[in-house]
This record gives structure tokens, sequence and C-alpha cells, in this order.
């Protein structure tokens, strides 16, 4: 029998190791959600919210054992950790408190007696889901997936499998119908086969853009509704007004964010020449003040990559960056020290495209500058990307940020004077590489509904 195993990267050494589903299993909870979600789309949406926020009261006291298999797991630094099963908690009230307004069906004049638009559940969603963000990219996609009266099953990266099964759990302590949100133990080829089941009804991939062209295309061939959220290099303009030292202070902290490791961290940051000596410094001094070490430690801010082969990849990019022209201005080696996934804060000056630093996405804790000398060049190379998830601005005169951020920049997500993240409140995902689709807020909500007509004479 197949096993999942996870492993802590901070010292190589073996958590667990789980059975892996059989296909007689993955069969019986797939029948299992079909039945739970035919119940559950019955049910009046103020009783499914009910449900939403007796799990959050089921997280909270439980946050910080959930930290710690997240650092166990995949070495996230436990306070970040606890910051993340605080955020699902929070989104499950979110959708609670908002659900039964943005489902409530929306009159429409016309010669009928009565036409309206009202919103059904598809059915049973498959989430394909990544370990980075191992609580908050499942509760990004089932929460709204479920408010809307759906089941989800979903497939786990396996190196967090631990937190696989405390997600499941959750929900059923909280009361959750058995099956209406289930793990599967299944490797990733196998999930994709899945998609042409006839139980599924749609899916939603948080992944590489690579994972994401064979999961469209499995779900196009089945004529399956997708939802894909994919890799980013986002952009952050220092333009020549900015307040370099802020700027490079969120700069520093968006780059950090879970290690690195994150498809919406900062990634390249594009300075103009008449400040990027100045941000430079500052930036440097923000990244290498960061703690590097254990992940369970409360002072812990940078803990190690995932696994030992990210981190080696990331090596690589940083290398070949390197011998292309760019200059290593902070970190960029590889721990001496035996055992563990580690990798210091890093920073690269003369990025330029070419470069793998500018042109792939670079997943842990190396920060690209990239200096230029207009305002339009600027623009012209955060576009310059394969990617489009997020971007941010940063300048004094907010109005002209606002303008770059809504009218110039090729991304999904646009901040000015700010690191990007999600938030229930606002739709989130990309363009281009990125993806396509939007999890969170009311158009989240929507993405695995029957959007449905009705008129009555």
């Amino acid at each position: 029998m197949k096993t999942l195993v996870s492993r802590n990267p901070a010292t190589g050494a073996e958590i667990q190791s789980y059975p892996a589903h059989s296909e007689r299993e993955v069969a019986r909870r797939l029948e299992a959600a079909a039945r739970a979600q035919a119940a559950w789309a019955r049910r009046p949406v103020a009783e499914r919210a009910a449900l939403l926020k007796a799990v959050a009261a089921v997280l909270r006291p439980e946050a910080r054992a959930h930290a710690v298999m997240m650092a166990l797991e995949m070495g996230k630094p436990v306070r970040q950790g606890r910051a993340e099963v605080e955020k699902c908690a929070a989104s499950c009230e979110f959708y609670a408190r908002q659900s039964e307004a943005w489902l409530a069906p929306e009159p429409v004049s016309s010669e009928a007696g009565r036409s309206y638009v009202c919103f059904e559940p598809l059915g049973v969603v498959l989430g394909i889901m990544p370990w980075n963000f191992p609580f908050w990219q499942v509760f990004r996609a089932a929460v709204p997936a479920l408010a809307a009266g759906n089941a989800l099953v979903f497939k786990h990266a396996s190196n967090v499998t631990g937190c696989a099964l405390a997600i499941e759990a959750a929900f059923r302590r909280a009361g959750f119908p058995e099956g209406l949100v289930s793990t599967l133990l299944i490797e990733s080829k196998a999930a994709r086969r899945l998609i042409g089941h006839p139980v599924i009804r749609g899916v939603t991939l948080t992944g590489s853009t690579e994972a994401g062209r064979s999961v469209a295309a499995a779900a196009g061939k089945a004529l399956k509704k997708a939802v894909l959220e994919l890799g980013g290099s986002d952009a952050y303009l220092v333009l020549k007004d900015a307040d370099t030292a802020q700027a490079a202070k969120i700069c520093g902290a968006a780059r950090l964010v879970n290690s690195g490791q994150s498809c919406i961290a900062a990634k390249r940051f594009i300075a103009h020449t008449s400040v990027a000596a100045e941000f430079t410094a500052h930036l440097v001094r923000e990244m290498a003040g960061q703690r590097v070490g254990n992940p369970l430690e409360e002072t812990t801010e940078i803990g190690p990559l995932a696994r030992p082969d990210l981190r080696d990849e990331l090596h690589n990019q940083v290398e070949r960056s390197v011998a292309a022209g760019a200059k290593l201005v902070l970190g960029g080696e590889v721990p001496a020290a035996a055992g563990g996934a580690f990798y210091p804060a890093t920073v690269l000056a003369g990025v330029r495209p070419g470069m793998a630093a500018f042109d792939e996405e670079t997943f842990g804790p190396v920060a690209a500058i990239i200096e230029v000398e207009t305002e339009e060049e600027a623009i012209r190379l955060a576009n310059q990307s394969s990617f489009g998830l997020g971007a941010a601005v940063f300048t004094r005169d907010a109005a002209r940020g606002e303008e770059i951020a809504a009218r110039r920049l090729e991304a999904g997500c646009c901040f000015v004077n700010e690191m990007v993240r999600s938030d229930p409140r606002f739709p989130f995902g990309g363009v281009k590489a990125s993806g396509f689709g939007r999890e969170l807020s009311h158009f989240g909500l929507r993405e695995f509904v029957n959007v449905k007509t009705v008129w009555v004479k």
C-alpha cells in the first residue's frame, strides 16, 4: 500500500506516514459527499451560516496546536501559523454574516409576472490544495463553496497530511454532516483523474502554472467549471517620490511572508534610479534583521523552506541570476550546518529581464531589485511577466498611485502603499499565467453555483 510521508523541513526527520486511500475508499468518500451535498443544498442558508460560525469556535481554541502542526510539516513560523488559523476563523464568520444576502434571488424587471435570477449549488467540488498555507488555502476555497450549498472533497499536498486531517476533523466537530468536507489521501495524478468523475461538478486548484494547465485541460475535456489560482511574480513599484524607508519596511515584510513561500509575496522590486540605492539599503536592513531559526520558536520570523529540493531550486535561481550579471547584496549562500532546508534572506540588485530572478517565480526569501529611469519603464517591466497575480505601487501621490494600480498594471490585485494580501471582503485571483476565476467576496461565493433565470407568467 502506498503511503504519504510528512517530514520536518527543519531537521529532515520523518514525522509520520499515512496509508493512502484505496480506490474503493475514494469511491466511498465521493458517494458520501454526493449524499451529504444533496441534503445540505436543501438546508436554509441561515443554517449553513450557523455551522460556519461553529467552525470558527472550534478553530480558535486549537490555534496553537494547528500552528505547531504547520511548523512541523512545512516549516511555517508558529506565530504566523496562529495568525493563519485566526484568518480561517474570521473568514467563516464573515461568510456566515454575508451569505444570505449574497445568495438571495435577484429580481429582474420584465414583462413576466415574476422574474428573477437565483443561485443554486453545483454539487461536489474537488479542491487540489498546496502546502504553503495549509489551512488558509483550504478554507479560502471551502468556506464560499460550502456556504453556497456545495460539498468539498480535497486532495491536500502530501507533506501536510496532518493538517489536512485536522481540517476535516474541525468541520466534523463543528457539526457539519459526515462526508460534506472530506480529504482524499491520494497522489496528485490520481486527483486530476477524478476531475472527470460524474460526482465531481467543479474543481478548484491552487498551485503551479504547470499544474494549472493540466487541471484546466482535464476540466475542459470533462466540461467542468474550474477556478485556478496559480503562481505569481508580483512587482512592487517604488516611484521617485516614494518614502523609501516606509516602502522598504512594507516590501521586506511582503517578500518574507511565509518565509517567502507565497504566490502573492513581493518578488520583483522596480525602483526609480533616483531612489534605488536608498531603497536597497533600507530593504537590506529590513531583511537582514529578520531572525532565521526553528519555526517552533516564537521569535522566529523565517523558517526553513518546505522541502530541501525547493531550497536547492531557489539557490539555483540565485546562482543563475548572479552568473547573468545580478549583484548579490545580501545572503545567497546555503547554510553550512547539516540538516534542514534553511535559506537566508537574500537581495539581488541589478536584476534585468532574461535573468531567473526576473523571469521565474522565486519561491523563497529572495528579493530582486530592478532599477529604472522612468515611470513608464517601471510599468512596462512590471507587466513584462507571464504572471499577473498581484502588484503594488509606492508613492507620496496617492492619486497617481491609484491611476497606475487601477489602469496600468496587469494583475488581479493591485495595492497602493501597502502589501498585497488576500481578504474575504475582496475577490482574489489573477490573470495571464496566474490563472482564472476568483476566490473570496461574493464573486468567489458565486463561482460554483448555477446562475439560474426564473421567468413566471
